[in-house]
């Protein structure tokens, strides 16, 4: 288990709330079993890159940024540290040129709002299919000084919460108000932890099929995508 690291920490320091060791392993478990390249934000005092390094497969790219040039003393064999802003597009730009698109990007950076979503917006589109995208200490999106507050349209939780609504944009029934948002063809998921957004990739070429099964024959239909002007079927039945 991840946590077990801490026991073989030296003076490279981390720093991380307890409970993200359960969600890493529900999340980032199934990423053990080949090389995948991956891409932490933050460096701090180096003490994640042996743990990353430990966790992946062997024949992993595990690359790491930071705005301090001091972390780049912390680059071990077999990881890549590279020195930036992560709130600049020419810098994330230099980066997926570098290595390429990535299965895993953990954000775990300045922890400033507008700066977790400039990543967000630049990155994504490099994240591979089926891969997955995390920015923990989310609760800088409910202090002021990070850019947040509560229901501060501004913070990352906010527009976390708005990617909810793009997946669901297929299914419109309002569209001069909430028109349909290509990152539903390839936003599978968008779950939240304490503290920790995690956004999952499955690029889709079609939109959702819904089946209807009856003495064993089953039909598929995307009518319903297209219907406008829906009521429940239970309305006037429900007391409604």
């Amino acid at each position: 288990m991840l946590i077990e690291h801490l026991k073989k920490t030296d003076d490279r320091a981390l720093t991380k709330w307890e409970h993200y060791f359960q969600v890493y392993e529900r999340e980032l478990g199934r990423f053990r079993k080949k090389p995948i390249s991956f891409l932490e934000i933050g460096v701090f005092k180096g003490g994640s890159i042996p743990m990353w390094k430990d966790h992946f497969a062997e024949g992993s790219t595990l690359t790491f940024i930071d705005i301090d040039p001091a972390c780049k003393e912390f680059e071990i064999e077999g990881t890549n540290v590279r020195i930036g802003n992560q709130a600049d597009p020419d810098f994330l730009a230099a980066l997926i040129e570098e290595f390429g698109s990535f299965d895993v990007i953990l954000d775990d950076g300045s922890h400033i709002c507008a700066h977790q979503i400039t990543s967000f917006q630049n990155l994504w589109p490099h994240l591979r299919n089926l891969g997955l995208y995390m920015v923990e200490d989310c609760h800088t999106s409910y202090w002021p000084g990070y850019g947040g507050g509560f229901r501060n349209e501004a913070s990352f939780i906010e527009f976390s919460k708005r990617l909810v609504d793009r997946m669901h944009s297929w299914y419109t029934d309002q569209d001069a108000l909430f028109s349909f948002d290509e990152i539903a063809k390839e936003m599978n998921s968008v779950r939240f932890y304490d503290s920790i957004v995690a956004i999952e990739k499955l690029q889709q070429k079609e939109p959702p099929v819904s089946l209807y099964s009856e003495n064993g024959r089953t039909e598929a239909s995307r009518n319903s995508l297209k219907i406008r002007g829906r009521t429940s079927i239970f309305t006037g039945k429900d007391g409604a």
